[in-house]
């Protein structure tokens, strides 16, 4: 994740540009409509923020032209939406491209597609499903969490594979490269960011747990608890 500056094809930089534009437009106007009809969901709302920007920026080299680190959109994608996590993650990278030379700004909406639109997406979906399966609160949070992280991951290697295929295997083939390298040192910290988002969930289900019954996140029976 978090292609750098000029690594991608100009043609594929503005496709993926062109590809998340719209989920940015509309999480801007969702965030907006839920705020004016929430205020009191605007200090989550920056928790949520902040917690993408400062794991996400905890990188690790890995792939040329990429890096593996946390990804941090499971939690805002749980309590807000996915569709909210694609401005907050346009904000997050595109902050981090200017002050911490962190991604890029031809690669912003490639990095956006994969972090902040694909991560959350999945988060939100896996969350979802397991609540209907019936597991536990914090089961349901670790799986849309870690699994958004490796989502990402996913997603970026087919970006990486997509621009630059193996002159023999083709897609596929460098797919698999791409994948396995980033593997080495995403799956552990997928579980990481699981576990320490489950951390952080159970701390706001403890002090916003009116919140998280209102968002229909909890059972009046788990606030209680």
């Amino acid at each position: 994740m978090h292609i750098m500056e000029g690594f991608l094809p100009i043609e594929h930089a503005v496709g993926w540009t062109l590809a998340s534009a719209p989920f940015v437009a509309y999480g801007i106007h969702a965030v907006n409509k839920r705020i004016k009809e929430n205020p009191e969901q605007r200090m989550l709302l920056g928790v949520a923020a902040a917690f993408t920007f400062v794991l996400s920026a905890l990188k690790i080299p890995s792939v040329t032209g990429s890096c593996s680190h946390p990804t941090g959109t499971g939690l805002g994608s749980i309590l807000f939406g996915p569709t909210a996590m694609a401005p907050i993650g346009l904000v997050v990278l595109l902050f981090q491209a200017l002050l911490l030379a962190h991604g890029g700004i031809t690669t912003l909406g490639a990095n956006v597609f994969s972090m902040a639109i694909v991560g959350p997406f999945a988060a939100f979906a896996l969350f979802r499903l397991a609540q209907k399966l019936k597991l536990s609160f914090a089961v349901s949070v670790f799986i849309a969490a870690s699994m958004a992280d490796l989502l990402t991951y996913v997603t970026t290697s087919v970006q990486l594979a997509w621009a630059f295929p193996d002159p023999v295997s083709g897609f596929a083939g460098s797919f698999v490269k791409f994948a396995t390298i980033f593997a080495i040192t995403q799956i552990p910290l997928a579980i990481s960011e699981g576990l320490l988002t489950v951390v952080i969930m159970n701390a706001i289900k403890r002090f916003n747990a009116p919140e998280l019954q209102t968002m229909n996140l909890v059972g009046r029976s788990e606030v209680q608890a």
